[in-house]
C-alpha cells in the first residue's frame, strides 16, 4: 500500500470533518490511499459524536464565546478541540474487527508518544457504554476510557472514535480519528454543555480533572503540535514498518482536494 502521511495545519471544524470523510471516500470508490492526518481546529471547536443530540449544548454560550459545534462522522461523545493535535487514520482493513484496529492504531500512537519521553500505556479493559451514556457525565467524551485508548498512570490522554463503510468491492474502509491532548483546554467543555445542575457540572468537572492528563503535564514542559506531529509519524513508520509519503499541506491544496 502506498501510504501517505498529510499534516493539514489548523482549519475549522467542518473542514476537518469533510476532509476525513474526502479520505474515507475516495478509499470507498478505489481511488485514494491510506493516509494518515494530524490537523488542528480554528476556531476552537466542540465535535459531537454522529449520534449526539445538539441538545447537549448551550449554543448561545459556544456562540458568544467564539467556539465552533459540529458533527462528527465517529460515534463517541462530546470532546472541546483547542490545546490538542488531532490525528485520523483511514484504510482498508481486510477482516480485522474494530478492536484489532483500534490496537493497531493505539500501538502506533504509543510508539510514537513513548518516542517523546511519555511513559503511556494502552487500556485494556472495556466500561459497558450503554449503561454509562445514561449518566450525565458521559456527555464528555473524556470523562470515560474505552479499551484500546491510551492513558498515562491511569489518566486519558487520547481519545478516539471509528467508523466503518463498505468500499465498492465489499471490502471494509474504516476511518478512525482521536484527539492527543497537549494542554488542559479541553477541560472547559463542561462550561458549554447542557447540565441538569451545578452540582452535576461541578461533578464533571472534578472527574475530568481527575481522570484525564495533557502532554504538557506528563513531560513537564510545553510541548508543541509539530513536536506531536513528527512523533506520530514516527511511530506509525516504526510500529507499521511503513514509509508514507510526507506531504505538508498548503491552503491551495486543501480547497482542491475537498
Amino acid at each position: 500500500m502506498n501510504w501517505r502521511f498529510e499534516n493539514t495545519g489548523t482549519n475549522s471544524g467542518v473542514f476537518n470533518m469533510e476532509y476525513d470523510l474526502a479520505l474515507a471516500r475516495a478509499l470507498v470508490i478505489g481511488v485514494g490511499d491510506p493516509t494518515i492526518r494530524v490537523y488542528a481546529w480554528q476556531p476552537f471547536a466542540i465535535s459531537l459524536g454522529w449520534n449526539q443530540s445538539m441538545d447537549e449544548v448551550d449554543l448561545a454560550k459556544t456562540s458568544a464565546s467564539g467556539i465552533d459545534v459540529v458533527r462528527r462522522p465517529t460515534g463517541g461523545r462530546a470532546i472541546l478541540h483547542s490545546e490538542e493535535l488531532t490525528y485520523s487514520v483511514v484504510m482498508r482493513v481486510k477482516g480485522k474487527n474494530i478492536f484489532t484496529v483500534y490496537d493497531d492504531i493505539s500501538q502506533a500512537l504509543v510508539t510514537g508518544l513513548q518516542g517523546l519521553g511519555a511513559l503511556v500505556a494502552i487500556e485494556k479493559s472495556q466500561p459497558h457504554f450503554p449503561s454509562l451514556y445514561r449518566t450525565t457525565s458521559a456527555a464528555a467524551c473524556f470523562s470515560s476510557t474505552g479499551r484500546y485508548e491510551i492513558k498515562y498512570h491511569g489518566e486519558k490522554l487520547v481519545g478516539s472514535a471509528q467508523r466503518r463503510y463498505i468500499a465498492d468491492d465489499g471490502e471494509e474502509v474504516v476511518l478512525q480519528h482521536g484527539s492527543i491532548l497537549l494542554g488542559p483546554d479541553h477541560k472547559r467543555i463542561v462550561e458549554f454543555l447542557n447540565l441538569p445542575s451545578e452540582g452535576e457540572r461541578d461533578a464533571l468537572r472534578r472527574e475530568l480533572n481527575e481522570k484525564t492528563i495533557e502532554l504538557s503535564t506528563v513531560l513537564n514542559r510545553v510541548i508543541t503540535f509539530e513536536e506531536v506531529a513528527e512523533a506520530i509519524l514516527q511511530g506509525f513508520q516504526k510500529a507499521w514498518s511503513i514509509t508514507p509519503e510526507v506531504v505538508n499541506m498548503v491552503d491551495e491544496e486543501l480547497k482542491v482536494n475537498i
